[in-house]
């Protein structure tokens, strides 16, 4: 997430006005990125398959050379360890409230 912030701050301050994909290069299918996570979490929960919706995209690799020409920008924080990093954010945010998820008022 702090690599997303990043592009967006360095978008903001300059003087581009169109898109410009701050995406992580690196192409994984939705099914190793679910085997993923659900290694991560220790989980053996099942992997559910259903219809792609119509306008699903076929390639799920963004072209980020825009944001390395005009920001310099790219991804400093590969996918596993961010999935670490967030997994690690809920568990501690779930011991945090007694497992609600909610802040204790």
């Amino acid at each position: 997430m702090t690599d997303l912030v990043d592009g967006i701050y360095r978008l903001l301050f300059s003087d581009y006005h169109l898109p410009v994909n701050c995406g992580n290069p690196a192409e994984i299918t939705i099914k190793e990125f679910a085997e993923e996570i659900r290694a991560l979490a220790g989980s053996k929960s099942e992997i559910v398959y259903k219809e792609l919706p119509v306008d699903d995209p076929k390639q799920r690799k963004p072209n980020i050379s825009k944001a390395r020409s005009l920001l310099g920008w790219e991804p400093k924080v590969d996918r596993h360890e961010g999935l670490q990093r967030t997994l690690v954010y809920f568990q501690r945010r779930v011991a945090a409230t007694g497992g609600t998820g909610r802040e204790n008022p």
